[in-house]
């Protein structure tokens, strides 16, 4: 069995090699089964030393010129050569107690993909209850939160990977159309969440509510149309960090 990590990355030079840090810390679950793992980023268009220091890290490098998350995940699987894929975002820790999680799901044979709930780091009042309503949402509609995905290859490159036309959401499409494979090949889709992924709160300090309120307002009043915007979804594109 061989699983591989990929985590897309854009100008996390601050972040990236504590994330890497963390995944080589985790894969004990892995290499305890004698499986095989390979940690892959893909430099989505940094200005920074992300790819220096994931490659200081023992990590393979891959390049994606246009700035866009679906694109530098896809970037990533087409490199990866494993039989299951793992999504990790630059600026999340995933634990040993989270992979081994993921590898009974594995070893159950039933399971086509999945996430994982998710905690951030530290305490933050309505960060927290964000979290907690998002984590209701993510177990009951099996929708997969970015930070965290883990897939089937096979069954990852059947559906065409993410949606190259989405800036933002990519996850939950990917979701959805993974469910409908699941079930017309009679497999699981799982959300694991006895050890949440621990992500960066770090968003909550660099936009304000307003912010966040007036993006929401726009992507329900145009019907999702500024999700397909790279300008609109300046959360993830601006370059703040």
């Amino acid at each position: 069995m061989r699983i591989s990590v990929i985590v897309p990355a854009f100008n996390e030079e601050k972040l990236i090699g504590e994330t890497l840090r963390r995944i080589q810390l985790a894969q004990v679950a892995f290499s305890r089964r004698n499986w095989d793992v390979e940690l892959i980023v893909c430099d989505n268009n940094s200005s920074d030393r992300t790819s220096e220091v994931a490659r200081a890290a023992g990590a393979t490098v891959v390049f994606e010129p246009v700035n866009q998350i679906a694109r530098a995940r896809n970037k990533g699987a087409e490199a990866a050569l494993g039989d299951w894929l793992v999504f990790v975002d630059a600026d999340s820790h995933p634990s040993a107690e989270l992979f081994a999680e993921l590898a009974a799901r594995i070893e159950s044979g039933g399971c086509m993909a999945g996430g994982s709930t998710i905690r951030l780091d530290g305490h933050h009042r309505g960060g927290d209850a964000v979290t907690w309503v998002w984590n209701r949402v993510s177990r009951t509609l099996s929708w997969f939160a970015g930070s965290f995905i883990f897939c089937e290859a096979p069954a990852f490159r059947k559906i065409g990977g993410f949606n190259n036309e989405l800036f933002a959401s990519e996850e939950i499409d990917l979701s959805r159309r993974l469910k409908r494979l699941a079930r017309a090949e009679r497999k699981k889709i799982a959300i694991l969440h006895r050890h949440p992924i621990v992500t960066s709160p770090r968003k909550l300090h660099l936009y304000t509510g307003r912010e966040y309120f007036g993006f929401l307002t726009r992507t329900v009043f145009s019907g999702g149309r500024t999700l397909r915007d790279q300008g609109s979804c300046f959360t993830w594109y601006d370059g703040r960090r």
